[in-house]
């Protein structure tokens, strides 16, 4: 187990062992994590990229893609792909680094799974805080690929310096697409898988309702990420430089300080033990949840 005094001191980008490190130290709370958060700097300004969708939309395809098309620009990048929570070890599933395999060993890309602990919207505190070691190790691009749980996905818009929210042709009512709020987070849309039925039709009726915001230009591009098909454009995005800072800088800080402060107050609630103590109360006939929550 870590302690204060062995701390990683010196993250670096070119060393992803103490990156790694750091990681753990922060994930799980170590001994002296709160000495470490206090000691970055940032002396290097990364690009956060948030990638969001509903599931199926081949958001890990197209990070895959973005990846490779970096590497050519010379970036270092790190990727924090959130998967699902394991209901039963509470630990990540590891199903989006499948699609990525193909950069493990890559010297530039440093890859990271991590759990959603239970946030609806995909991302936790702890997302935050690792993204932070990530800035302050130096990397030119933070990937941020959230699980993809619809309507609460707008948290990512809090910490991203961009957010793409991927798509597909079969999305259904782009109406409802507006009401899941992906239209306040999206500074691009992504029709992947745009070589199926109806791509062209649902791209043209999202560039009407875009089109119907006033003071907000949205680009929607088309992707088929598994052959790279459009990827080229979306890279240029990215590293346009009305992209590389978050003008919502008030929000971003305000989101970031609300999530850290809420870990903060939950941080003596342990779901393990919560659990245990659920399964051992709920065998009395006259449990009520409310009595029982109301200890904490």
């Amino acid at each position: 187990m870590a302690s204060a005094r062995n701390l990683p001191v010196n993250i670096s980008a070119n060393d992803f062992k103490t990156v790694a490190r750091a990681l753990t130290v922060v994930e799980n709370d170590l001994p002296g994590y709160e000495e470490l958060l206090k000691g970055l700097r940032f002396t290097k300004p990364s690009v956060i990229i948030g990638i969001t969708g509903p599931p199926g939309a081949g958001k890990s395809t197209v990070v895959s893609q973005l990846i490779s098309a970096l590497l050519a620009k010379g970036s270092k990048i790190a990727v924090l792909a959130i998967d699902p929570t394991s209901p039963f070890n509470f630990g990540s599933l590891l199903g989006d680094r499948i699609r990525m395999s193909a950069h493990f060993n890559h010297p530039d890309v440093f890859i990271r799974s991590l759990a959603t602990r239970g946030s609806l919207g995909g991302l936790s505190a702890k997302t935050i805080e690792m993204t932070d070691v990530l800035r302050a190790a130096g990397f030119d691009h933070i990937i941020v690929e959230t699980v993809g749980v619809g309507q609460s996905e707008v948290e990512v818009a809090g910490l991203a310096d961009v957010t793409l929210v991927v798509l597909v042709p079969e999305a259904g009512d782009e109406v409802q697409n507006i009401k899941s709020g992906l239209m306040e987070i999206a500074d691009a849309f992504v029709i992947n898988k745009a070589d199926r039925p109806d791509a062209d039709l649902f791209a043209n009726n999202l560039k009407k309702i875009i089109h119907q915001k006033p003071g907000k230009e949205i680009p929607v591009f088309k992707t088929v990420a598994t052959t790279g098909e459009g990827m080229a454009e979306i890279t240029g995005f990215v590293l346009s430089e009305k992209t590389a800072g978050n003008n919502r800088k008030a929000m971003l800080l305000t989101e970031k300080a609300y999530r850290l402060i809420q870990q903060k107050r939950m941080a003596g609630v342990d779901k393990r033990k919560l659990r245990e103590e659920i399964a051992v109360a709920m065998g009395g006939q006259e449990w009520n949840l409310y009595e029982f929550i109301g200890r904490y």
